[in-house]
């Protein structure tokens, strides 16, 4: 436990965390907020007939607190290697596992929490906004709930997809061990894979892409309609994304336990 409490009082103290933390809610609900005022029944040729996926409108704000996410778990690594402080980590405590374990652990315990707000926030600016634009129950749209066994399963899903992430970028950053390279690192991970997407006209590297893209793959979570429709089940596509996340970690984990620091 000694450990894990110099991990927290380390995270802690390090000024860009409560901003960071900030802006993973922030930024959510301020994309949420964006994006579900853009969208209307009007646009559509009936209000019936607009087939949105009202929930995922609502948690598409993380797609913008992600950033943040992956700046702290970054962070958290890299700022020991920047500053020399790791050497003093590694002194005072020589179990490198124990080490390592404490420390994604707690940055991923930090990030849930923190993204639980995040997609709390974005699903009640949604259920306030979505409504004023015609989804409504006349229009064929149920209000947002958590008691609606979907949407509770989409709203789990995207704090467990933040939590995926932090470990992805936790695992990269002790890889990289240099800020900028783990931060560029892992935005191409996450929005290289669609951004080729668009210039593919193969559709079987589309299909996979949909299917193995760790943002592609893990986002599925967040679908309520349509479902059987999708290139992978949600489930199954956020276990691609701790796929993604536990072989970086690994990656990680070995050169951390075998480098002289």
């Amino acid at each position: 436990m000694s450990t894990v409490h110099a991990e927290w009082t380390k995270l802690r103290t390090v000024p860009s965390t409560g901003w960071l933390l900030l802006g993973t809610v922030a930024g959510m609900v301020v994309l949420t907020t964006m994006i579900t005022a853009s969208i209307d029944v009007s646009l559509c040729p009936s209000p019936t007939e607009c087939f949105e996926d009202t929930t995922k409108l609502s948690l598409s704000g993380v797609h913008l607190g992600q950033l943040a996410v992956v700046l702290l778990a970054v962070l958290a690594v890299t700022n020991e290697y920047g500053t020399g402080l790791i050497h003093t980590t590694l002194t005072a405590r020589p179990q490198r596992t124990r080490v390592l374990l404490a420390k994604s652990g707690v940055v991923t315990a930090v990030v849930l929490g923190t993204s639980a707000f995040g997609v709390i926030g974005s699903v009640l600016v949604g259920r306030i906004i979505l409504p004023g634009n015609g989804f409504t129950v006349a229009n064929g749209y149920p209000p947002l709930s958590l008691e609606d066994g979907p949407t509770l399963r989409a709203a789990i899903g995207t704090v467990l997809y933040c939590g995926l992430i932090a470990l992805l970028a936790t695992g990269v950053g002790l890889v990289v061990r240099d800020t900028a390279g783990a931060i560029a690192t892992v935005l191409s991970l996450l929005y290289l894979f669609p951004i080729l997407a668009q210039f593919i006209n193969n559709p079987r590297w589309q299909l996979w892409i949909q299917k193995y893209a760790p943002m592609n793959a893990g986002l599925t979570i967040q679908s309520t309609i349509g479902v059987d429709l999708l290139p992978i089940a949600p489930w199954a596509g956020l276990g691609v994304l701790a796929l993604w996340s536990t072989a970086t970690l690994i990656a990680g984990a070995l050169l951390f336990l075998t480098r002289d620091a």
